[in-house]
């Protein structure tokens, strides 16, 4: 993970305190968003405490301290560098354990004291963890930690001397993903001396061409929507490719799909990147590769393998389970002792490729391409050195999207069951008027498609005016006039009553309403079109305000103020049924390492139409709550006591959770 130091002026930000940006996922939207992490010198003062304790558990730094082959081939390959007392460098140090890899071996070579191992973690969380870990092994004067990135670090300023080895693990699961060509050049140009050694001494990546219905289902909407025959298209023939796919490559654990891949070509090398030497920041490769099958190649899984020592005698390798039986000697593999190693701080690439797959014939050949930039790798297939398989063009594409929603929008059960949602919905009024509250095309079309009298209000805060032209373009395929459609183009939260244009908004009552946040307006609608329900309004923001606001315009509106109640605090101070404390009882004896949770979407006032995000979905991801330390539970005596609270407006979930015995 990457880090953004934020360049800010004195008064934004009190002396002695420093700012960084971290990366951390919108769980409203699904998007990654850069926030301010703010923290003072002096560890353990009161900015830490304010510091959200999920920045470090979001992480994958404990994963990683837990792979055991990673840990080993990094040790093996420091001392078998370090032969010498030595200025070391570790880049990106996180807890600070290839620093104290490198300072423990100087020790053993009894040069602990002419050595010296300097560390830079831009991250201030992990930096401060990172001082206290060096504390408590006893290396706190051994090694030498900077609170910055390494392209902010100065010989002479910082370093005493530019450095003699270079240790760094700046990796993602593509590889260059965290900048690792850039932090390369600019410590080969700034930090390292000529000729350093590094530790991993290289890093060489491998593809292979795979034949899978389920990956091709990520990202071929046409096609499924073909089997679907439900009469709704979202990529419409003539328009393929106006829904697509973003063309990078996607982190999977494909050992998990083993059984849905058919290997259509051996391994074969892709890129070699020196660690020893400043990296070019563009490079490209062409590969005759030969078929081992007849099949469609519907994807390029990848992988990488590090070698840490000059000579080549230590690797590591993230190649997936099945590489680890084959006698393919340009793949060198490192197998966990003991079992399988858990990984999942490192996947296998997948990049997808387009349409139906390209077709290839048992022992002919096709041309691999494959070139890279300073951050990212991209592929592409020809039959020949001349024409290109099914060459994607982006000005085809109006929309693009996860590969997951992709599969899921090409669902055939996904489908019917909201097709049948909403044709009940819209069985019970006549002249409907429909908002969509999010980014769903399908949900747009269906209803505007289902009933022909309909006006649907589509928000589309991410889409936008993407929205209105891919409404515009796929409108005739679906047999539904514009006209009845308008798009806002932001969210709900900002929509007024002009919006309605004085039309009658359909709410179905129920004998309790909440409105989650400030919104006025939403109070007010909702007391307005529903005499009998009963309204909340949290106003955490307003508070009093709202309530003397609300008694202004109650006789204007014909609404009696008996039925609101203005809270004045956020819903994460509700409490109602579905989050009070529940009691789990346990079906099988064992050890209870943490819980896994989903949500169950109901779809219509009977029951019976239920959506699961649960692990049956496979296009749904599940979260999961670890417990500090793991629990032994038993069928009988033992049960556990959940807890939850949910944050509308920054759609958080807490969890608390407790043991006891019957």
């Amino acid at each position: 993970m990457r880090l953004r130091k934020a360049s800010s002026s004195a008064s934004a930000s009190p002396p002695g305190r420093t700012r960084s940006f971290q990366l951390q996922l919108n769980p409203l939207t699904g998007d990654s968003e850069w926030i301010v992490v703010e923290e003072g010198d002096e560890e353990g003062g009161e900015e830490e405490k304010k510091t959200p304790k999920s920045l470090l558990a979001t992480t994958c730094y404990l994963d990683m301290l837990n792979d055991y082959p990673r840990n080993r081939a990094f040790r093996e390959a420091i001392e078998k560098t370090i032969t010498r007392p030595c200025h070391v460098l570790d880049i990106g140090a996180g807890t600070g354990l290839l620093s104290m890899m490198a300072a423990r071996a100087m020790a053993k070579l009894g040069g602990a004291e002419e050595g010296r191992v300097s560390a830079c973690e831009s991250y201030l969380p992990m930096g401060k963890l990172l001082r206290r870990v060096l504390r408590s092994n006893g290396m706190e004067k051994k090694v030498k930690v900077f609170h910055k990135r390494s392209d902010e670090l100065m010989v002479g300023v910082d370093l005493e001397s530019p450095a003699d080895v270079l240790v760094s693990e700046i990796l993602d699961s593509e590889l260059l993903g965290e900048g690792l060509i850039p932090t390369l050049q600019q410590a080969h140009e700034m930090l390292l001396v000529k000729n350093p050694q590094t530790v991993p001494y290289r890093a060489m990546t491998y593809g292979q061409l795979v034949e899978s219905t389920f990956l091709w289902k990520l990202h071929d909407l046409y096609s499924s929507e073909l089997n679907a025959s439900d009469g709704i298209h979202l990529a419409p023939a003539g328009l393929e490719r106006i829904i697509h796919v973003k063309q990078q490559q996607y982190a999977m654990r494909c050992d998990a799909i083993s059984k849905e891949l058919r290997l259509l070509s051996e391994p074969f090398k892709i890129f070699e990147f020196d660690f020893w030497k400043r990296p070019d920041s563009h490079g490209e490769t062409e590969i005759w590769v030969k078929a081992i099958d007849n099949g469609k190649v519907h994807a390029v899984i990848s992988w990488w393998v590090l070698q840490l020592d000059y000579e080549g005698s230590i690797f590591y390798s993230t190649a997936p389970r099945w590489m680890r039986s084959s006698d393919t000697e340009i793949v060198p593999t490192l197998a966990p002792e003991g079992g399988e190693n858990w990984c999942d701080h490192w996947k296998q690439c997948v990049w997808l490729t387009h349409g139906a797959g390209m077709p290839v014939t048992k022992d002919k050949h096709v041309l691999f391409k494959a070139v890279h930039n300073d951050a990212s790798v991209s592929y592409c297939l020809k039959f020949d050195d001349q024409s290109a398989y099914n060459d994607f063009n982006s000005e085809n594409c109006l929309i693009t999207l996860l590969p997951e929603r992709i599969a899921l929008y090409g669902d055939k059960d996904w489908r019917s069951a909201l097709i049948r949602a909403i044709k009940n919905a819209l069985h019970v009024r006549s002249s409907p008027l429909c908002v969509v509250a999010d980014d769903s095309v399908f949900v747009t079309i269906l209803t505007a498609s289902l009933s022909k009298t309909s006006n649907v209000i589509s928000t589309f805060p991410g889409l936008q005016e993407k929205g209105a032209r891919y409404l515009q373009a796929v409108a005739d395929a679906n047999g539904f006039s514009l006209d009845r459609i308008e798009v806002i183009g932001r969210r709900t939260a900002c929509l007024t009553s002009d919006g309605f244009r004085q039309r009658k908004l359909h709410v179905r009552s129920s004998p309790l309403c909440v409105v989650a946040d400030d919104s006025v307006f939403v109070t007010i609608l909702t007391a307005s079109l529903s005499k009998t329900s009963n309204v909340i309004s949290t106003f955490p923001g307003l508070q009093e305000k709202g309530a003397r606001y609300l008694q202004a315009v109650a006789d204007a509106n014909g609404f009696s103020l008996d039925r609101i109640e203005v809270i004045g605090r956020r819903t994460a101070c509700l409490t109602s049924d579905g989050f009070r404390q529940r009691k789990i009882k346990f079906s099988d004896p064992g050890l209870c390492h943490g819980f896994a949770l989903w949500i169950d979407w109901v779809m219509d006032e009977k029951n019976s139409i239920v959506l699961t995000t649960g692990p049956d979905s496979r296009y749904w991801k599940q979260g999961v709550k670890l417990l500090s330390k793991p629990v032994a539970v038993d069928v009988v005596e033992r049960f556990a006591e959940i807890e939850a609270f949910f944050e509308p407006s920054t759609g958080e979930v807490t969890i608390k959770s407790s043991f006891s015995s019957s």
